[in-house]
């Protein structure tokens, strides 16, 4: 590091990936030495505006550079074997959610960043927005009591989709995975692991076996916390469908809380509401405050706990695929068994 500062790569220049990199330049912490993305054109004038290196190759990014730091908002598809080259040399690296594209993937990176020392994390803006941020304090305050269901729905809108997000193989999910992330993630980090989770999913291709060759794009699941707390989530990715809504709600003994990117209301029993707060929802700022606790937790670990290891979000990902083995089994799974396949299940536990 020179002079605190952290040397810095973004590799993929979607909306994610400018987003991270305007934050990026936002901070003191990092330097950015270089990005790469695909688009040869595109990686070359936003490196000529960031006055750094330009790559359409992202292992030559990789192995050309000596980093402190690698934001990926590239798909896994085109990235995996380069984030674990980059894990290798010890870069620190922050991935937009989702953590990999199955458990697994998930897992064995953790643990190869664990086994280096050196940091795997996730960016889950919507820990750092600041109505999720109030919610949290208020379930830390015990704002509600006897809490006994949590729905939460997403429908996408008519936001662009890539191509290679529609195929399951390499995608590795479809809406739940790569759209309700966010959400899934408020659930799994301010309540328990659930105990059981039952899942359909469907695609809109009107051929039986063109279905099979798409990601879904409509999900539900439910799901058991204990015998006294059930939950469902839905989630919707199709055009035509107005535009994009996402909330969670909580239903206790005598309120019910909503929260959105925007909004944190309780209501009581009655629906009449007792407060209504609303934030103005920016992706940069949200953004900008995750990679600050990013760079903090690299240059004073002792001091900055990252919210949103690796390790942590070894969770989510173990909902999320014991609702894709349920869809397809039919049948309930438990993502406790999921997350115990993991290498140092015991501190995934210890993490929550």
């Amino acid at each position: 590091m020179d002079e605190g500062k952290l040397k810095t790569a973004v590799i993929g220049l979607n909306e994610g990936g400018r987003l991270l990199l305007k934050a990026a330049r936002e901070l003191d912490y990092f330097e950015i030495e270089a990005v790469a993305d695909k688009d040869t054109k595109l990686a070359g004038r936003i490196a000529t505006e960031c006055e750094c290196a330009s790559y359409d190759d992202y292992r030559q990014l990789v192995v050309q550079n000596q980093l402190d730091c690698l934001l990926v908002a590239a798909g896994m598809h085109a990235c995996e074997e380069h984030i674990r080259t980059a894990i290798k040399r010890k870069f620190n690296v922050l991935k937009l959610a989702p953590a990999a594209r199955n458990f697994e993937e998930a897992a064995e990176i953790v643990k190869l960043a664990e086994q280096q020392e050196t940091k795997y994390a996730v960016a889950n803006p919507y820990r750092f927005a600041p109505s999720f941020v109030a919610f949290r304090e208020f379930l830390e305050q015990g704002g509600i009591e006897q809490v006994f269901l949590i729905t939460a729905f997403c429908n996408v809108g008519d936001s662009p989709l890539p191509a290679w997000q529609t195929d399951p193989k390499l995608a590795g999910g479809g809406v739940l995975l790569h759209n309700c992330y966010q959400i899934v993630d408020q659930i799994v980090c301010n309540y328990p692991m659930p105990q059981q989770v039952h899942a359909l999913n469907m695609n809109q291709a009107s051929d039986k076996q063109q279905r099979l060759y798409l990601a879904e794009d409509t999900a539900l699941l439910t799901m058991k916390f204990t015998d006294t707390l059930i939950g469902h989530v839905t989630a919707i990715r199709r055009s035509g469908l107005g535009p994009r809504e996402e909330y969670l709600r909580i239903y206790g003994k005598d309120k019910v809380v909503t929260v959105s990117s925007t909004e944190l209301t309780i209501s009581d029993g009655a629906g009449d509401t007792s407060k209504e707060s609303v934030y103005e929802n920016d992706p940069l700022r949200n953004m900008t405050e995750l990679l600050e606790n990013f760079a903090r937790s690299i240059i004073l670990p002792d001091n900055n706990e990252f919210s949103g290891t690796g390790r942590q979000n070894l969770r989510n990902m173990a909902v999320i695929e014991a609702a894709y083995l349920s869809a397809r089994t039919g049948f309930p799974e438990q993502p406790g068994r999921i997350l115990q396949m993991a290498p140092g299940s015991a501190g995934a536990a210890k993490d929550a």
